[in-house]
Formats: C-alpha cells, sequence, structure tokens
C-alpha cells in the first residue's frame, strides 16, 4: 500500500545559484472580501482586476536596441512569464499591454497608432526607454519625442537602455493599475476626452 508523501517547503534546500530561497515563495493575495465556511464574497470589480492583471498579454513593438533588452527580460534568467505575461501576441486584436521599445521616427507614428486602435479595450500602453518616453539623444527631426504625441500612455520606463530589472518593474506597475482600475472608468467623461484629445472617437 502506497503511502501519501508530504512536502515541506521549509525543508527544501534552495538552490545555491539563487539568491531565494524555497521559504521566500509567497501565494497571491486575495482581494478584500468576507470569508466563511466554503464561501468568498467580494466585489466584481476587484475579482475582475485580479484576473486581469494576473493575464495580462503584451503585444511588443521593438524597434531599436530597447528590443534587445525586452528579450532578456523575457528569456529563463528574468523570466516576464512569472508574472502572468506568458503569451506574448503578435497581433493586436488578442492584445491588452502594448509596450513599446525603442525610437518611433514620426513616419512610423501614424503605424503606431493604428495597433493602438486595433486593440480591444481595455488596453494598456508601456513606453520602454527613452527613446519612446521623451525621443532619447535624438531631437532631431524626423524621430518623435515621446510616442504620448501619438498614443496615451500608462507607464514609463527610463534608461538607454533601461536593463530588465526596470522593465521588470515598469511591468508591476501596470499590474497594480490593471488592478486597481474600475469596471467604468473607460466610460468616463475624463476618459473620453483623453482620448477624444488624441483624436480617438
Amino acid at each position: 500500500m502506497a503511502r501519501p508523501v508530504q512536502f515541506n517547503l521549509h525543508h527544501i534546500p534552495a538552490d545555491p545559484r539563487d539568491n531565494i530561497s524555497m521559504v521566500d515563495i509567497k501565494i497571491g493575495e486575495t482581494p478584500e472580501g468576507h470569508a466563511g465556511n466554503g464561501f468568498f464574497a467580494t466585489s466584481l470589480d476587484k475579482v475582475v482586476g485580479l484576473a486581469r492583471k494576473n493575464s495580462i498579454w503584451p503585444l511588443p513593438f521593438a524597434t531599436s536596441c530597447c528590443g534587445i533588452e525586452f528579450m532578456a527580460t523575457m528569456a529563463s534568467h528574468y523570466d516576464l512569464a512569472r508574472f502572468g505575461a506568458e503569451r506574448l501576441g503578435f497581433s493586436p486584436r488578442q492584445c491588452d499591454l502594448l509596450m513599446v521599445m525603442g525610437t518611433i521616427a514620426k513616419k512610423m507614428g501614424p503605424i503606431l497608432k493604428q495597433v493602438y486602435l486595433q486593440m480591444a479595450e481595455p488596453r494598456w500602453v508601456l513606453a520602454v526607454g527613452a527613446c519612446a518616453s521623451s525621443g532619447g539623444i535624438f531631437d532631431t527631426y524626423s524621430v518623435l519625442q515621446g510616442i504620448d504625441q501619438v498614443i496615451p500612455v500608462d507607464v514609463y520606463v527610463p534608461g538607454c537602455p533601461p536593463r530588465p530589472e526596470a522593465i521588470l518593474d515598469g511591468f508591476i506597475k501596470i499590474q497594480e493599475l490593471v488592478g486597481q482600475e474600475s469596471l467604468r472608468r473607460r466610460n468616463s467623461d475624463r476618459y473620453k476626452r483623453l482620448l477624444e484629445s488624441y483624436g480617438i472617437q
């Protein structure tokens, strides 16, 4: 007769190559609510926010060196998939986070806006690096001085190029925004005025 095996995380030795021990593993926090014997009650906003923030589908829009840093962020050492972003999408209709990385020329501005418009609501934008945020060192007639001139941006990640840790930090900030966003924000007059300022209906 087989005996059940029990695992105790406190007795699993940590990998000496890692800086984290198995004791440091934490389970995600549940949203605020009322728990009882066999049930849990909370608001719909909190449940939807929890689901959204842990299942973001990024669309990488990489044009130069920040894209290489993003590749390092997705690789096994930093592993962006740990944060619920396992699936990278290259179809805007199936993604909800536009990650713009690198220099955006003025000729590319309308293309970037078209990609943004093809994404379904709710959608968020992460500007990675100095070029996407402010034009970077390319203060010239041909380079867009920040993508916020053509689409609204939620989080800026500074750096030229930023290290993967900075990109992860920006992604966590996006997760915080997504988790706390009201379901009614997209229908608010303030949000509609923001889109109208970009010529988006």
